[in-house]
Protein backbone atom coordinates (compact mmCIF):
# COMPACT_ATOMS: atom_id res chain seq x y z
CA UNK A 1 0.00 0.00 0.00
CA UNK A 2 2.85 2.41 0.92
CA UNK A 3 4.11 1.83 -2.18
CA UNK A 4 1.11 2.67 -4.25
CA UNK A 5 0.94 5.70 -2.09
CA UNK A 6 4.21 6.29 -3.21
CA UNK A 7 3.26 6.26 -7.28
CA UNK A 8 0.04 7.99 -7.00
CA UNK A 9 1.71 10.93 -4.96
CA UNK A 10 4.26 11.30 -8.18
CA UNK A 11 1.32 10.84 -10.06
CA UNK A 12 -0.42 13.89 -7.88
CA UNK A 13 2.48 15.83 -8.76
CA UNK A 14 2.93 15.40 -12.52
CA UNK A 15 -1.16 16.45 -12.67
CA UNK A 16 -1.80 19.35 -10.80
CA UNK A 17 1.73 20.43 -12.38
CA UNK A 18 0.37 20.22 -15.84
CA UNK A 19 -2.96 21.32 -14.59
CA UNK A 20 -1.51 25.02 -13.26
CA UNK A 21 1.07 25.39 -16.09
CA UNK A 22 -2.18 24.27 -19.03
CA UNK A 23 -3.51 27.69 -17.06
CA UNK A 24 -0.34 29.68 -17.21
CA UNK A 25 -0.40 28.41 -20.72
CA UNK A 26 -3.44 29.66 -21.91
CA UNK A 27 -2.95 33.25 -19.89
CA UNK A 28 0.14 34.03 -22.07
CA UNK A 29 -1.78 33.33 -24.98
CA UNK A 30 -4.41 35.19 -24.07
CA UNK A 31 -1.85 37.60 -23.46
CA UNK A 32 -0.29 37.24 -26.85
CA UNK A 33 -4.11 37.64 -28.09
CA UNK A 34 -4.62 40.69 -26.68
CA UNK A 35 -1.08 42.10 -27.34
CA UNK A 36 -1.76 41.47 -31.16
CA UNK A 37 -5.47 42.58 -31.04
CA UNK A 38 -5.29 45.62 -29.26
CA UNK A 39 -1.74 47.00 -30.25
CA UNK A 40 -1.41 45.66 -33.47
CA UNK A 41 1.90 44.05 -32.70
CA UNK A 42 2.93 42.53 -36.44
CA UNK A 43 0.09 43.74 -38.34
CA UNK A 44 -1.80 41.02 -37.05
CA UNK A 45 -5.42 42.41 -36.95
CA UNK A 46 -7.17 38.66 -35.81
CA UNK A 47 -5.56 35.56 -33.78
CA UNK A 48 -7.36 31.98 -32.87
CA UNK A 49 -9.44 33.07 -29.77
CA UNK A 50 -12.90 34.67 -30.67
CA UNK A 51 -13.20 37.25 -28.97
CA UNK A 52 -16.48 36.54 -27.23
CA UNK A 53 -15.17 33.87 -25.44
CA UNK A 54 -12.54 34.37 -23.21
CA UNK A 55 -13.15 32.68 -20.04
CA UNK A 56 -14.64 28.65 -20.86
CA UNK A 57 -11.02 27.64 -22.40
CA UNK A 58 -9.98 28.58 -18.80
CA UNK A 59 -11.37 25.53 -17.63
CA UNK A 60 -11.29 23.36 -21.25
CA UNK A 61 -8.18 23.89 -22.12
CA UNK A 62 -6.75 22.55 -19.05
CA UNK A 63 -8.94 19.64 -18.55
CA UNK A 64 -8.29 18.91 -22.67
CA UNK A 65 -4.84 18.81 -22.21
CA UNK A 66 -4.78 16.46 -18.82
CA UNK A 67 -7.17 14.12 -21.28
CA UNK A 68 -4.06 14.17 -23.96
CA UNK A 69 -1.35 13.65 -21.43
CA UNK A 70 -3.29 10.81 -19.81
CA UNK A 71 -3.74 8.96 -23.19
CA UNK A 72 -0.40 9.53 -24.17
CA UNK A 73 0.47 7.04 -21.12
CA UNK A 74 2.50 10.04 -19.39
CA UNK A 75 0.89 9.56 -15.64
CA UNK A 76 1.46 5.53 -16.13
CA UNK A 77 4.96 4.92 -14.89
CA UNK A 78 5.65 8.29 -12.77
CA UNK A 79 8.98 6.68 -11.44
CA UNK A 80 12.09 7.65 -12.73
CA UNK A 81 11.00 9.13 -16.09
CA UNK A 82 13.81 9.20 -18.57
CA UNK A 83 14.45 12.91 -19.43
CA UNK A 84 14.70 11.92 -23.11
CA UNK A 85 11.53 9.69 -23.16
CA UNK A 86 9.99 12.55 -21.34
CA UNK A 87 10.97 15.54 -24.14
CA UNK A 88 9.45 13.44 -26.68
CA UNK A 89 6.03 12.56 -24.50
CA UNK A 90 6.12 16.03 -24.23
CA UNK A 91 7.06 17.09 -27.88
CA UNK A 92 4.07 14.80 -29.29
CA UNK A 93 1.57 16.10 -26.80
CA UNK A 94 2.18 19.52 -27.15
CA UNK A 95 1.58 19.17 -31.33
CA UNK A 96 -2.01 17.43 -30.53
CA UNK A 97 -3.11 19.64 -28.01
CA UNK A 98 -2.20 22.52 -30.59
CA UNK A 99 -4.00 21.23 -33.39
CA UNK A 100 -7.05 20.05 -31.19
CA UNK A 101 -7.49 23.71 -29.33
CA UNK A 102 -6.67 25.59 -32.62
CA UNK A 103 -9.04 23.80 -34.92
CA UNK A 104 -11.75 23.74 -32.11
CA UNK A 105 -11.47 27.47 -31.84
CA UNK A 106 -11.10 28.46 -35.35
CA UNK A 107 -14.12 27.60 -36.28
CA UNK A 108 -15.84 30.10 -34.62
CA UNK A 109 -13.73 33.12 -35.15
CA UNK A 110 -14.01 35.16 -37.83
CA UNK A 111 -11.84 34.60 -41.12
CA UNK A 112 -9.95 37.79 -41.91
CA UNK A 113 -5.88 36.47 -42.97
CA UNK A 114 -5.23 32.69 -42.74
CA UNK A 115 -1.58 34.24 -42.25
CA UNK A 116 -2.42 35.57 -38.69
CA UNK A 117 -3.97 31.72 -37.85
CA UNK A 118 -0.79 30.59 -38.83
CA UNK A 119 0.88 32.80 -36.53
CA UNK A 120 -1.19 31.84 -33.97
CA UNK A 121 -0.90 28.78 -34.50
CA UNK A 122 2.99 28.64 -33.92
CA UNK A 123 2.79 30.71 -30.94
CA UNK A 124 0.30 28.58 -28.93
CA UNK A 125 2.48 25.44 -29.77
CA UNK A 126 5.61 27.47 -28.69
CA UNK A 127 3.95 28.26 -25.64
CA UNK A 128 2.63 25.19 -25.24
CA UNK A 129 5.84 22.84 -25.54
CA UNK A 130 8.12 25.74 -23.40
CA UNK A 131 5.37 26.10 -20.56
CA UNK A 132 4.82 22.19 -20.41
CA UNK A 133 7.89 20.83 -20.29
CA UNK A 134 10.21 22.81 -18.41
CA UNK A 135 7.67 22.69 -15.24
CA UNK A 136 7.71 18.89 -15.70
CA UNK A 137 11.25 18.62 -16.36
CA UNK A 138 12.27 20.42 -12.73
CA UNK A 139 9.93 17.65 -10.57
CA UNK A 140 11.64 15.34 -12.69
CA UNK A 141 15.39 16.38 -11.63
CA UNK A 142 14.41 17.58 -8.19
CA UNK A 143 13.08 13.67 -7.94
CA UNK A 144 15.53 12.34 -9.36
CA UNK A 145 18.00 14.10 -7.15
CA UNK A 146 16.79 13.31 -3.88
CA UNK A 147 16.05 9.64 -4.79
CA UNK A 148 12.33 9.54 -3.64
CA UNK A 149 11.42 8.13 -7.33
CA UNK A 150 14.48 5.54 -8.00
CA UNK A 151 13.00 1.85 -8.42
CA UNK A 152 14.21 0.14 -5.15
CA UNK A 153 15.10 -3.51 -6.38
CA UNK A 154 14.99 -6.92 -4.10
CA UNK A 155 16.76 -9.95 -5.92
CA UNK A 156 15.33 -13.33 -4.78
CA UNK A 157 17.40 -16.38 -5.30
CA UNK A 158 14.78 -18.97 -4.01
CA UNK A 159 11.30 -19.31 -2.31
CA UNK A 160 12.78 -19.04 0.60
CA UNK A 161 13.49 -15.46 0.37
CA UNK A 162 9.68 -14.70 -0.40
CA UNK A 163 8.95 -14.11 3.36
CA UNK A 164 11.43 -11.89 4.12
CA UNK A 165 10.93 -9.70 0.79
CA UNK A 166 7.42 -9.76 1.96
CA UNK A 167 8.27 -8.65 5.52
CA UNK A 168 10.21 -5.81 4.06
CA UNK A 169 8.14 -4.45 1.43
CA UNK A 170 5.41 -3.95 4.07
CA UNK A 171 7.95 -1.65 6.12
CA UNK A 172 9.37 0.09 2.96
CA UNK A 173 8.00 -0.57 -0.02
CA UNK A 174 10.12 -1.70 -3.44
CA UNK A 175 9.40 -1.56 -6.79
CA UNK A 176 10.95 -4.11 -8.99
CA UNK A 177 12.15 -7.78 -8.18
CA UNK A 178 14.60 -10.35 -10.00
CA UNK A 179 14.12 -13.39 -10.02
CA UNK A 180 18.18 -14.23 -9.86
CA UNK A 181 17.54 -18.19 -9.50
CA UNK A 182 20.09 -21.37 -9.93
CA UNK A 183 19.62 -23.06 -13.56
CA UNK A 184 18.33 -25.98 -11.97
CA UNK A 185 15.20 -24.41 -11.04
CA UNK A 186 11.84 -26.03 -11.10
CA UNK A 187 9.54 -24.65 -13.96
CA UNK A 188 6.62 -25.08 -11.72
CA UNK A 189 9.13 -23.62 -8.85
CA UNK A 190 9.25 -20.80 -10.63
CA UNK A 191 5.86 -20.46 -11.30
CA UNK A 192 4.84 -20.49 -7.13
CA UNK A 193 7.54 -17.39 -6.87
CA UNK A 194 5.65 -15.18 -9.78
CA UNK A 195 2.25 -16.13 -7.46
CA UNK A 196 3.47 -15.46 -4.55
CA UNK A 197 5.05 -12.25 -5.64
CA UNK A 198 2.08 -10.48 -7.86
CA UNK A 199 -0.25 -9.45 -5.26
CA UNK A 200 2.47 -7.11 -4.04
CA UNK A 201 1.98 -4.95 -7.81
CA UNK A 202 6.07 -4.86 -7.98
CA UNK A 203 7.43 -5.25 -11.32
CA UNK A 204 8.61 -9.02 -11.58
CA UNK A 205 12.37 -9.89 -14.16
CA UNK A 206 14.02 -13.02 -14.61
CA UNK A 207 17.36 -13.46 -15.33
CA UNK A 208 17.98 -14.48 -18.31
CA UNK A 209 19.97 -17.68 -19.87
CA UNK A 210 21.95 -17.35 -23.31
CA UNK A 211 19.48 -18.96 -24.69
CA UNK A 212 17.00 -16.16 -23.96
CA UNK A 213 19.60 -13.70 -24.85
CA UNK A 214 20.21 -15.28 -28.20
CA UNK A 215 16.28 -15.73 -29.14
CA UNK A 216 15.73 -11.90 -27.84
CA UNK A 217 13.46 -12.86 -24.81
CA UNK A 218 15.49 -10.94 -22.83
CA UNK A 219 14.82 -7.13 -22.86
CA UNK A 220 16.63 -3.78 -22.22
CA UNK A 221 14.37 -0.79 -21.04
CA UNK A 222 17.29 1.53 -20.95
CA UNK A 223 20.76 1.91 -22.23
CA UNK A 224 22.28 1.55 -18.68
CA UNK A 225 20.53 -1.68 -17.46
CA UNK A 226 20.70 -5.15 -17.68
CA UNK A 227 19.21 -7.41 -19.82
CA UNK A 228 15.90 -8.88 -17.91
CA UNK A 229 13.01 -11.09 -19.16
CA UNK A 230 10.11 -8.71 -17.45
CA UNK A 231 7.36 -11.08 -16.29
CA UNK A 232 4.73 -8.24 -16.00
CA UNK A 233 5.47 -6.49 -18.82
CA UNK A 234 2.84 -5.27 -20.93
CA UNK A 235 2.71 -6.27 -24.73
CA UNK A 236 0.90 -2.84 -25.56
CA UNK A 237 2.94 0.45 -25.33
CA UNK A 238 1.65 2.80 -22.33
CA UNK A 239 -0.32 4.81 -24.75
CA UNK A 240 -2.97 2.10 -25.90
CA UNK A 241 -3.16 0.77 -22.61
CA UNK A 242 -4.18 4.44 -21.20
CA UNK A 243 -6.38 4.49 -24.33
CA UNK A 244 -7.89 0.95 -23.86
CA UNK A 245 -8.46 1.99 -19.95
CA UNK A 246 -10.30 5.31 -21.32
CA UNK A 247 -12.21 2.88 -23.72
CA UNK A 248 -13.24 1.00 -21.15
CA UNK A 249 -14.91 3.62 -18.99
CA UNK A 250 -16.70 5.43 -21.63
CA UNK A 251 -17.84 2.16 -22.98
CA UNK A 252 -19.48 0.99 -19.37
CA UNK A 253 -20.78 4.55 -18.97
CA UNK A 254 -22.24 4.29 -22.25
CA UNK A 255 -24.31 0.97 -22.00
CA UNK A 256 -25.06 1.27 -18.18
CA UNK A 257 -27.36 4.26 -19.21
CA UNK A 258 -28.68 2.48 -22.52
CA UNK A 259 -29.27 -0.47 -20.73
CA UNK A 260 -31.67 0.86 -17.77
CA UNK A 261 -34.61 -0.17 -18.65
CA UNK A 262 -32.72 -3.45 -19.85
CA UNK A 263 -31.33 -4.26 -16.42
CA UNK A 264 -34.96 -2.83 -14.83
CA UNK A 265 -37.01 -5.28 -17.00
CA UNK A 266 -34.41 -8.19 -16.09
CA UNK A 267 -34.43 -7.67 -12.37
CA UNK A 268 -38.39 -7.83 -12.55
CA UNK A 269 -38.37 -11.23 -14.33
CA UNK A 270 -35.38 -12.77 -12.14
CA UNK A 271 -37.08 -11.47 -9.23
CA UNK A 272 -40.94 -12.88 -10.48
CA UNK A 273 -39.60 -16.19 -11.38
CA UNK A 274 -37.60 -17.41 -8.49
CA UNK A 275 -36.85 -16.97 -4.76
CA UNK A 276 -34.05 -14.33 -3.55
CA UNK A 277 -31.90 -11.74 -4.83
CA UNK A 278 -31.40 -10.25 -8.61
CA UNK A 279 -28.13 -9.85 -8.66
CA UNK A 280 -25.04 -12.50 -7.68
CA UNK A 281 -21.81 -11.83 -6.41
CA UNK A 282 -19.32 -14.05 -7.19
CA UNK A 283 -15.38 -13.70 -5.92
CA UNK A 284 -13.01 -13.96 -8.62
CA UNK A 285 -9.20 -13.59 -8.88
CA UNK A 286 -8.28 -10.11 -11.40
CA UNK A 287 -4.88 -7.97 -11.44
CA UNK A 288 -1.94 -8.85 -10.07
CA UNK A 289 -3.94 -12.23 -8.25
CA UNK A 290 -6.18 -9.59 -6.43
CA UNK A 291 -9.52 -10.69 -5.79
CA UNK A 292 -12.68 -8.64 -6.87
CA UNK A 293 -16.39 -9.77 -6.54
CA UNK A 294 -17.85 -9.69 -9.93
CA UNK A 295 -21.42 -8.80 -10.24
CA UNK A 296 -24.04 -11.25 -12.56
CA UNK A 297 -27.77 -11.50 -12.89
CA UNK A 298 -28.81 -14.77 -10.52
CA UNK A 299 -29.77 -17.63 -12.88
CA UNK A 300 -29.89 -20.55 -10.34
CA UNK A 301 -31.81 -20.64 -7.33
CA UNK A 302 -30.84 -19.19 -3.78
CA UNK A 303 -28.21 -21.84 -1.74
CA UNK A 304 -27.27 -24.03 -4.74
CA UNK A 305 -23.89 -24.08 -4.31
CA UNK A 306 -23.23 -24.08 -0.61
CA UNK A 307 -19.53 -26.15 0.30
CA UNK A 308 -17.22 -26.78 -2.69
CA UNK A 309 -17.93 -24.96 -5.97
CA UNK A 310 -18.97 -26.91 -8.69
CA UNK A 311 -19.26 -26.46 -12.74
CA UNK A 312 -22.57 -25.65 -14.60
CA UNK A 313 -23.46 -28.43 -16.73
CA UNK A 314 -26.26 -28.89 -19.30
CA UNK A 315 -29.62 -28.87 -18.17
CA UNK A 316 -28.01 -28.35 -14.64
CA UNK A 317 -31.29 -28.61 -12.12
CA UNK A 318 -29.44 -25.67 -10.24
CA UNK A 319 -30.26 -23.18 -12.97
CA UNK A 320 -33.80 -22.00 -12.87
CA UNK A 321 -35.81 -21.64 -16.27
CA UNK A 322 -34.91 -18.04 -17.40
CA UNK A 323 -31.11 -18.43 -16.09
CA UNK A 324 -30.78 -20.70 -18.89
CA UNK A 325 -31.68 -18.31 -21.28
CA UNK A 326 -30.00 -15.59 -19.97
CA UNK A 327 -27.54 -18.01 -19.85
CA UNK A 328 -27.56 -18.68 -23.79
CA UNK A 329 -27.01 -15.23 -25.00
CA UNK A 330 -25.19 -13.83 -22.09
CA UNK A 331 -27.34 -11.37 -20.84
CA UNK A 332 -26.56 -12.41 -17.03
CA UNK A 333 -23.20 -10.70 -17.37
CA UNK A 334 -24.52 -7.33 -18.27
CA UNK A 335 -23.71 -6.21 -14.74
CA UNK A 336 -20.43 -6.32 -15.36
CA UNK A 337 -19.70 -3.30 -17.04
CA UNK A 338 -20.03 -2.03 -13.58
CA UNK A 339 -17.06 -4.13 -12.91
CA UNK A 340 -15.49 -2.63 -15.82
CA UNK A 341 -16.18 1.15 -14.68
CA UNK A 342 -14.76 0.16 -11.06
CA UNK A 343 -11.25 -1.26 -12.57
CA UNK A 344 -11.99 -4.48 -11.94
CA UNK A 345 -12.18 -5.95 -15.12
CA UNK A 346 -11.75 -4.64 -18.72
CA UNK A 347 -14.13 -4.94 -21.72
CA UNK A 348 -11.41 -7.47 -23.39
CA UNK A 349 -9.40 -9.76 -21.13
CA UNK A 350 -9.12 -13.34 -19.87
CA UNK A 351 -12.32 -14.34 -17.90
CA UNK A 352 -11.65 -14.41 -14.01
CA UNK A 353 -11.65 -17.52 -13.16
CA UNK A 354 -12.69 -18.76 -9.28
CA UNK A 355 -9.31 -19.13 -6.24
CA UNK A 356 -10.91 -23.24 -5.90
CA UNK A 357 -10.69 -23.90 -9.90
CA UNK A 358 -7.14 -21.93 -10.57
CA UNK A 359 -5.47 -24.01 -8.15
CA UNK A 360 -6.61 -27.18 -10.17
CA UNK A 361 -5.55 -25.14 -13.35
CA UNK A 362 -2.18 -24.51 -11.87
CA UNK A 363 -1.50 -28.78 -11.77
CA UNK A 364 -2.06 -29.13 -14.85
CA UNK A 365 -1.06 -25.34 -16.15
CA UNK A 366 1.36 -23.71 -13.81
CA UNK A 367 1.74 -20.82 -15.85
CA UNK A 368 -2.00 -19.67 -15.12
CA UNK A 369 -0.40 -16.92 -13.14
CA UNK A 370 0.83 -15.22 -16.53
CA UNK A 371 -2.47 -13.82 -16.90
CA UNK A 372 -2.78 -11.82 -13.63
CA UNK A 373 -0.25 -8.73 -15.59
CA UNK A 374 -4.10 -7.50 -17.10
CA UNK A 375 -7.06 -7.03 -16.22
CA UNK A 376 -9.70 -9.69 -16.92
CA UNK A 377 -12.32 -8.91 -18.94
CA UNK A 378 -16.17 -9.47 -20.56
CA UNK A 379 -14.72 -11.09 -23.42
CA UNK A 380 -11.23 -12.43 -24.82
CA UNK A 381 -9.99 -14.95 -27.79
CA UNK A 382 -10.45 -17.89 -25.28
CA UNK A 383 -13.93 -17.74 -24.23
CA UNK A 384 -14.71 -17.30 -28.34
CA UNK A 385 -12.42 -20.06 -29.32
CA UNK A 386 -13.73 -22.47 -26.69
CA UNK A 387 -17.14 -21.82 -25.67
CA UNK A 388 -18.27 -22.23 -21.95
CA UNK A 389 -15.26 -23.93 -19.92
CA UNK A 390 -17.66 -27.23 -17.94
CA UNK A 391 -14.43 -29.35 -18.03
CA UNK A 392 -11.13 -28.53 -16.15
CA UNK A 393 -9.40 -29.45 -19.82
CA UNK A 394 -11.84 -26.75 -21.62
CA UNK A 395 -10.78 -24.33 -18.89
CA UNK A 396 -6.54 -24.79 -19.38
CA UNK A 397 -7.23 -24.64 -23.23
CA UNK A 398 -8.96 -21.27 -22.65
CA UNK A 399 -6.10 -20.06 -20.68
CA UNK A 400 -3.70 -20.66 -23.34
CA UNK A 401 -5.98 -18.85 -25.86
CA UNK A 402 -6.13 -15.64 -23.64
CA UNK A 403 -1.97 -16.24 -23.22
CA UNK A 404 -1.89 -16.02 -26.96
CA UNK A 405 -3.81 -12.74 -27.07
CA UNK A 406 -1.94 -11.35 -24.28
CA UNK A 407 1.35 -11.86 -26.41
CA UNK A 408 -0.45 -10.28 -29.30
CA UNK A 409 -2.56 -7.43 -27.37
CA UNK A 410 -3.41 -4.40 -29.41
CA UNK A 411 -6.06 -2.27 -29.67
CA UNK A 412 -7.27 -3.65 -33.19
CA UNK A 413 -7.63 -7.01 -31.87
CA UNK A 414 -9.61 -5.66 -29.02
CA UNK A 415 -12.01 -4.40 -31.43
CA UNK A 416 -12.02 -7.59 -33.29
CA UNK A 417 -12.57 -9.45 -30.58
CA UNK A 418 -15.63 -7.48 -29.58
CA UNK A 419 -17.21 -8.12 -33.07
CA UNK A 420 -16.80 -11.54 -32.91
CA UNK A 421 -18.23 -12.04 -29.16
CA UNK A 422 -21.54 -9.83 -30.44
CA UNK A 423 -21.57 -12.53 -33.49
CA UNK A 424 -21.66 -14.94 -30.04
CA UNK A 425 -24.21 -13.68 -28.44
CA UNK A 426 -26.65 -13.29 -31.34
CA UNK A 427 -26.25 -16.75 -32.20
CA UNK A 428 -27.14 -17.65 -28.83
CA UNK A 429 -23.54 -19.66 -28.12
CA UNK A 430 -23.20 -18.00 -24.33
CA UNK A 431 -23.52 -21.50 -22.93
Amino acid sequence: MAFLNRRKKQQLIYLLVDILSSIVIWGAFLIFRWLVYEGRIFSVDSVLIPMFNFYAPLILYPLGCVCVYYLSGYYLRPLHKPYLRELRRTFVSSVMITLVAFFCIVLNDPINDYHNYFVSLLVLFSIQLVGSYLPRLLVTYLSHKSNKTTPRTYVIHSIDDVAAFEAEHAMEPYDDVILDLKSKTKEKDIYTLINRIYPTNVDISVQPSLYDMLTGAAMIQEITDQPLIRVTEHKMSDTELCIKRAFDVIISIVMLIILCPVYLIIACLVRLTSDGPVFYKQERIGLHGVPFNIIKFRTMHVNAEVDIPQISLDNDPRVTNLGRWLRKYRIDELPQFWNVLRGDMSIVGPRPERRYFINQIEEKAPYYCMIYKIRPGLTSWGPIKVGYTDTLDKMIRRLNYDIVYMENMSIRLDVKIMFYTIGVILGGKGR
